[in-house]
């Protein structure tokens, strides 16, 4: 009787339990208010803060555009002519070159036909004020698919970051002979830098399966990439070294994957998620107006349908912490930009009605 009495009382907290989870809001930063700014977009996927202090998007389909961050009035630039989004493919990444007043342009990443093959390139555009211009191409003939497009494009120190994905062929992340799998490096010419690893060669890193997240704080270039059903990763980044797919997924914790890291230079992740998240938009929080996120990298899920912050240790090479805000309030998150201000803005990868959503601190 008394073993009965006990089963019946862990089963009814069990319940209440799963049901005061079920039923919470999703956390949210303390103090602060978050709003829809702009709607009806069709699968954004890069948003950056601007130098002329508005929100640059690209979408799927071709669209380049520029959102003003008080209104949300949304200002078409460019409709890229010859970008055929194909599931997963399209207009992607993109960067504003970092001397924007004096030099206004823009480098973006997209997929389109080349015989009838699906092709990847690299190409920079002239901004003159109503629209862009004088399209350059950098890099082009890179392999695509409908999956595994990589595609996010950083400018650091002067040169031009790019990760490519395997195109869902993974034997071409080890392949140095490919330059998908890998993060490249060029000049904002097109250019080899002379200080890449191998002389010649694009290639800063290699052994990547889908990287579509890349943040430089503090010195460190940070990445977020997708595992398969495993081991979504945070990534330190560095000259040189391979991040081990397909041969090693996650930590280097497996027999084979122990004598494959130790003959090739493999760097192990910060972080892994299993079951995956499929982590996207990554970057760093270092401003006053959200206190509890300073000093952490934010990271946006699609499948996991939340933005994390990754709290940073003090010198910032490892993650201490992880805690999960907005998880279900408003679908698939791909990326997102911080205003110098620090506010942060997210856009959603919904399909049919993607938004862009503000966070700010609450008036009090």
């Amino acid at each position: 009787m008394q073993h009965l009495v006990y089963s019946t009382i862990l089963l009814f907290l069990l319940i209440f339990s799963a049901c005061k989870k079920k039923n919470d809001p999703p956390q949210v930063p303390v103090e602060t208010t978050d709003r829809v700014l702009t709607q009806n977009l069709s699968y954004p996927w890069e948003i950056l803060w601007g130098p002329d202090n508005f929100i640059w998007i690209t979408e799927r389909g071709g669209r380049i555009s520029r959102v003003h961050p008080t209104s949300g009035a949304v200002t078409p630039l460019l409709s890229i002519a010859d970008v055929q989004s194909q599931n997963e493919g399209g207009l992607l990444g993109m960067a504003l070159h970092p001397e924007f007043n004096t030099s206004p342009q823009v480098f973006v990443a997209y997929n389109y036909n080349n015989g009838g093959n699906y092709r990847e390139k690299i190409v920079r555009y002239t901004y003159n004020g109503a629209t862009l211009v004088s399209p350059v191409v950098l890099l082009d003939n890179l392999d695509a698919a409908s999956i595994h497009n990589g595609s996010r494009l950083l400018i650091v120190n002067g040169k031009l970051f790019i990760t490519t994905g395997d195109a869902g062929n993974s034997a071409l992340a080890q392949n140095t002979s490919s330059l998908n799998g890998k993060i490249l490096r060029i000049n904002l010419d097109g250019s080899i830098p002379f200080d890449n690893p191998t002389p010649g060669s694009a290639i800063w890193t290699l052994g990547h399966r889908n990287t579509q997240g890349l943040v430089f704080a503090n010195n460190i270039l940070y990445s977020s990439e997708h595992g398969p059903s495993n081991d979504d990763e945070i990534n330190i980044i560095q000259k040189g070294r391979n991040y081990g797919w397909p041969n090693v997924q996650g930590f280097c914790d497996q027999t084979s994957e122990q004598s494959f890291c130790s003959a090739n230079n493999v760097r192990e992740p910060l972080k892994v998620w299993t079951p995956t998240l499929a982590v996207c938009g990554l970057d760093y929080y270092d401003k006053d107006l959200i206190p509890q996120w300073k000093n952490s990298l934010l990271l946006c899920t699609l499948k996991g349908s939340r933005l994390l912050q990754l709290t940073l240790n003090g010198s910032k090479d490892n993650i201490t912490n992880t805690t999960e805000f907005y998880q279900n309030s408003y679908g698939r998150l791909r990326d997102l930009c911080i205003s110098p201000e620090g506010k942060v803005y997210l856009c959603t990868s919904n399909g049919g009605s993607d938004k862009i959503i503000e966070i700010s601190r609450k008036e009090l």
